[in-house]
């Protein structure tokens, strides 16, 4: 219980804007976020989920679509946390890939991300504290056929994360990517059957053959355990980890 009461006084006083927030990973960290402590402003396309979530943990709910550049402009600028977690995916050749969809990823990923955080870096900065975890991968370390676009936008995202490391230090603030491998979530399921199609063999064979292949760890990471370093990342004793990646992928870049 003693445990349980610190954990929750942790981030009191703080808020959080977490993006892509409705599902996934994005609501764990909502979710964890909140039972620290902190308001959370609840960032999604999805509305309905976005209010149930921001319902669940007593948030606010933001319906906004990350490709809309004004949209993102409106978000609220007092966030203490950010998250960046959004995203999306496409798995198609690069002599196939579509090049409106490839530059709606990086939209949402790489852009909607810089936006937000030349938004709410002012404020962090003027509180003397503030805290940057941006939701990259493993591919934002390693590249993997057929997904040029995401690839691309978790690399740019591993960029940004870096420059903001950089910079904020003087000002308290901590900017930090987690790279997680594949996690059970439904983006993540989605791709089982282009993955199939782009790799020649059955959907059933996907997980083990493909997204597994690499990781010493033989399962998909619960998106729980990635909201768990995620709040870690926030946390007081993570205070002199900055610019930095901490992977979670079952082993996958130590090969």
């Amino acid at each position: 219980m003693e445990s349980t009461q610190t954990s929750a006084q942790t981030l009191a006083g703080r808020t959080a804007l977490v993006t892509g927030a409705a599902g996934g990973i994005g609501r764990e960290c909502a979710r964890a976020l909140a039972g620290a402590g902190a308001k959370v402003y609840v960032v999604d396309l999805a509305a309905e989920a976005a209010r149930a979530v921001a319902d669940e943990i007593g948030g606010t709910a933001y319906v906004v679509d990350l490709s809309d550049p004004d949209a993102v402009e409106q978000l609220p600028a007092d966030a203490d946390i950010v998250v960046n977690n959004a995203g999306l995916q496409h798995v198609a050749p690069v002599h196939e890939f579509p090049p409106e969809r490839f530059a709606l990823i990086q939209r949402v990923m790489v852009e909607a991300p810089f936006r937000i955080l030349r938004r709410t870096l002012p404020h962090m900065y003027q509180r003397g504290w503030g805290r940057v975890v941006n939701l990259s991968s493993v591919h934002g370390l390693r590249a993997s056929p057929f997904k040029a676009a995401y690839v691309t936008a978790k690399h740019g995202l591993e960029g940004l994360s870096k420059v903001v490391a950089l910079e904020g230090a003087a000002y308290g603030v901590t900017s930090n990517c987690v790279n997680p491998g594949y996690v059970r979530t439904p983006l993540v399921e989605r791709q089982i059957a282009d993955q199939a199609l782009a790799h020649g063999i059955p959907a059933a064979d996907v997980v083990e053959q493909v997204m597994l292949e690499r990781s010493a760890i033989k399962r998909l990471i619960e998106p729980a355990e990635v909201a768990q370093a995620v709040l870690w990342l926030c946390s007081p004793a993570a205070g002199y980890v900055t610019g930095t990646s901490l992977t979670m992928d079952g082993g996958w870049t130590a090969r």
